[in-house]
């Protein structure tokens, strides 16, 4: 007996030192990576869609390029990840690009709502980068400029919409667990500057397959029970399948994309509804087209100059770049489905798991005045901002009206004379620290009424396990982004504590500064080389700044690193050049939400179906977020009710709305019936409001005729 009882004590004692010693051990080690249950994790989606009229579109500042209509709603997508220690919050959003005005306004109001928890630093505002948004969401004089001026309508719905995903995704919050998965995506990007592309060092050219980056990063969400939740990918293409020559408010590609795979795993319920969240996010797009069939001339078919992107007859006008599509809607729904199946492959096959803790660096930088260190004995700086003769030439996704051609070296003396007469010479200074570029707008020099451009930026990164995402402000070309995920894996594998780390590029983040190219982009002058504002050393100041970031982070230091200047938030001098519209009025002896042009009694699948009401201008319809100016319903005989199908955030439809004279408007609803649509009884309604005299609104609605949709036009 007391031999058993002397073994069992033995036996308790080895059991209690190796539980000890182990105890001690993950002390003394401290845990560096915790386990999967170790990240709550929410999701949020909302609207944001502005005014559909009138509203200049954002992207390419074509003038005449006013909203008039909805082709696809725009959503605000966040995600939220806290390992217990720290919280961050990555946005997604349907516009060109976040400004800084709009990343001050969405701060400022969740300092409001949760104080101190979401901040500068661990908040990520990025931009789909879709040409088809409403403008007029910016601070500075230049955009203010192009888009008609600072518009309240135009920015308080991307505020609401963006805090509102915030909120959503905050309320949401639940234990659950992040995979990674990486493929590539071939045939659905060209790179639109290759003279440019070919101007980097022949050997760093040989490293990479392509002239664009073909890599999509996607990372899957899902509770501890495995059910997915949402998905986040990156993808470097321009959100410019819709052309210039778009009026409706669109997501464009990346928006497409978001709305098949949201519509895949939220079955039965209508856009923008169900819970799971899929946010497709910009990259290093730079200098990267969807438009696959290439730049040839409209007038001739030939392929257009390689060199400056024109045509003998027509200039840069006439040179464009089309595809895959035989219009920009096939070509949209083309790109994004691509897109889109590859998401569903990856997020099919994420099966790498992220562990580990959160890390967050943010810096404000004057990028007017960084000192980059060239050589060993030489140091340069960046400029004041400038934009070059080139930047008005557009691009072959949207050229330029006047006689500016990409790849300009030069200046015009007719065009340097008349911006002499209107807005000065620019210094000396500025035209040496930005050659070879010929300022066309010395932007950095002008500041009435307000700085034509920034010099407060942000810079910052996240890091979620291994995965490290830099928040990129402007457009990176395809080998600046390589340049910068190198340097950013660099210093965060440096000191041992990351290993295996993916670094990924969220481009359009934070504030807008344009584009950003390598140094040897920079002396060739196309569009994106003129458009980078700081100078030719943009980029390794940029790479300097992020490289003290990432630094920062694999030491454990991030505290120390200085805040920097904070940016300026501007109360006056804002201004804003589109008048408010007028009062509505209709044709004699109509109403609003009268039909002019009737539905048709029976249609096939495949047909359009399109019908015209007596319309109010939508701007007087205030805040559209969450409504709907178009729905598409269906009769249930077993109830005898009708049942909303579609409305006007659905691919099928399409929204137009036609400013007539003597403040008259129509609008037209296209029904695009899908080939697997039930037969049955339909019909469409169109809502708005109208302004009846000033400040007063009435809502009106209007209903077409009953119609069949059946697979045969033939009754027994």
């Amino acid at each position: 007996m007391t031999h058993r009882v002397s073994a069992t004590l033995a036996v308790l004692f080895v059991l209690m030192t190796v539980v000890s010693v182990t105890l001690i051990t993950l002390m003394a080690t401290g845990k560096t990576h915790t386990g999967p249950e170790s990240f709550q994790i929410g999701v949020g989606r909302a609207d944001c869609t502005g005014p559909p009229a009138d509203i200049p579109l954002m992207g390419y500042a074509v003038p005449q390029q006013t909203a008039a209509g909805i082709h696809t709603r725009l959503y605000s997508r966040a995600f939220i990840i806290d390992d217990g220690r720290r919280r961050v919050v990555f946005v997604t959003a349907d516009v060109g690009m976040i400004s800084q005005r709009l990343r001050l306004e969405v701060l400022r109001a969740l300092q409001l709502k949760y104080g101190n928890l979401y901040r500068q630093d661990n908040v990520v505002l990025s931009g789909t980068h879709t040409h088809s948004g409403p403008a007029g969401y910016f601070q500075y004089t230049l955009f203010m400029i192009s888009c008609k001026g600072f518009m309240k309508e135009s920015i308080e719905p991307l505020v609401n919409g963006i805090v509102k995903s915030i909120d959503i995704a905050h309320s949401s919050i639940r234990p659950g667990r992040i995979f990674r998965s990486r493929g590539e995506l071939e045939d659905s990007s060209l790179n639109r500057s290759p003279h440019s592309y070919l101007n980097n060092p022949e050997s760093e050219r040989h490293r990479y397959k392509w002239n664009t980056d073909k890599q999509v990063l996607l990372l899957k969400f899902t509770d501890l029970d495995g059910d997915g939740i949402g998905m986040l990918s990156w993808f470097a293409v321009h959100a410019v399948s819709m052309n210039y020559t778009n009026r409706m408010v669109s997501s464009d590609n990346m928006g497409y994309a978001s709305y098949l795979l949201e519509q895949d795993k939220n079955r039965g319920q209508l856009p923008g509804q169900g819970g799971f969240v899929a946010g497709f996010s910009s990259s290093n797009l730079g200098d990267v087209s969807p438009n696959t069939k290439g730049p040839r001339c409209m007038n001739t078919g030939l392929p257009c100059d390689y060199l400056n992107s024109s045509c003998p007859v027509g200039g840069t006008k006439q040179c464009g770049a089309f595809g895959p599509g035989a219009d920009m809607f096939e070509s949209t729904k083309i790109i994004g489905h691509s897109i889109y199946m590859k998401a569903k492959e990856l997020y099919g096959t994420a099966v790498e798991e992220v562990t580990g803790v959160l890390h967050l660096a943010h810096q404000w930088v004057n990028m007017t005045d960084v000192t980059v260190q060239i050589n060993a004995t030489h140091t340069a700086s960046t400029c004041k901002p400038a934009l070059g003769h080139s930047f008005a030439a557009g691009t072959t996704d949207g050229g330029g009206d006047l006689n500016f051609t990409q790849g300009a070296v030069e200046g015009d003396p007719f065009w340097d004379g008349i911006r002499d007469a209107l807005v000065g010479q620019p210094s000396n200074q500025s035209k040496a620290c930005h050659h070879p570029k010929p300022i066309l707008f010395n932007t950095g020099e002008m500041n009435w009424p307000l700085p034509w451009h920034p010099q407060i930026v942000d810079v910052q990164i996240i890091t979620v396990g291994s995965v490290a995402v830099v928040a990129v402000p402007g457009e990176m070309t395809t080998m600046s982004g390589r340049r910068l995920r190198e340097a950013v894996k660099q210093e965060l594998q440096s000191e041992g504590a990351f290993r295996d780390s993916e670094v990924v590029i969220a481009g359009l983040s934070n504030i807008y500064t344009h584009y950003i190219t390598t140094f040897e982009e920079y002396q060739v002058q196309r569009y994106e080389g003129a458009s980078t504002i700081y100078g030719p050393h943009t980029l390794s100041a940029y790479l300097q700044k992020y490289r003290g970031l990432a630094r920062a982070i694999a030491q454990d230091r991030v505290s120390e690193l200085p805040v920097g200047p904070e940016p300026p938030f501007f109360t006056e001098k804002l201004f804003n050049l589109l008048p408010a519209p007028g009062i509505d009025r209709k044709p004699v002896n109509t109403s609003f939400g009268d039909v002019l042009q009737q539905v048709l009694p029976v249609y096939r699948p495949g047909d359009v179906v399109s019908v015209t009401f007596v319309a109010g201008n939508p701007r007087n319809s205030g805040d559209i977020r969450d409504k709907t100016f178009v729905t598409v319903e269906i009769h249930d005989n077993r109830t005898n009710t009708w049942e909303v199908v579609y409305t006007d955030a659905s691919w099928e439809t399409r929204f137009h709305w036609l400013k007539g004279s003597f403040q008259r408007s129509k609008a037209t609803v296209d029904w695009f019936i899908p080939a697997a649509v039930p037969s049955g009884s339909y019909r469409i309604k169109h809502f708005g409001n109208f302004k009846e005299k000033k400040d007063v609104f009435k809502p009106y609605e209007g209903t077409s005729d009953v119609f069949t949709v059946t697979d045969s036009f033939y009754y027994q």
